[in-house]
């Protein structure tokens, strides 16, 4: 489902491929200022939305013709219940996006982590054959006891 703009244009359909789902997205995304339009709440009807023309209408016709003096009109509630399931969207779209970011992350992280720590291993193995070595030589260039006497 996606909103109108407030000053009744929709994007225009005639737009290259490329900026179609670019203004689609931004239809989706965005939320019209209730003041500003009104108490009404205009839906543009898709395939896959599940509202038809015929409650559109009734819903407009509602609107207009019954009013009630106190507490909230139902369509206003719709409305409002309709502005914050897209708000959620948007903003569930979001917290996948920065979860996709933060993952892709940790795992270049762990990457360079693991890498590091295989560069540390190697250094201590030659370092350990090195010290190795050098204790070897050092045996072998002590002077005997044996000589000494």
């Amino acid at each position: 489902m996606s909103l109108q703009r407030p000053n009744g244009n929709s994007s225009s359909s005639s737009s290259p491929k490329k900026h179609k789902t670019e203004s689609d997205e931004e239809e989706l995304l965005m939320v019209p200022d209730m003041e500003a339009v009104g108490s009404t709440c205009v839906l543009s009807s898709n395939a896959d939305d599940g509202v038809n023309k015929q409650e559109i209408d009734q819903t407009q016709n509602v609107t207009s013709t019954a009013k009630r003096g106190r507490g909230r009109d139902p369509v206003d509630k719709e409305c409002r219940s309709h502005k914050r399931l897209l708000r959620n969207r948007v903003s569930a779209q979001e917290a996948r996006e920065r979860k996709k970011v933060y993952v892709s992350d940790m795992e270049s992280r762990a990457n360079e982590l693991q890498n590091n720590n295989d560069e540390l291993e190697e250094k201590i193995s030659i370092l350990m054959n090195e010290n190795t070595m050098l204790r070897k030589m050092l045996i072998n260039t002590r002077p005997k006891a044996d000589d000494n006497h």
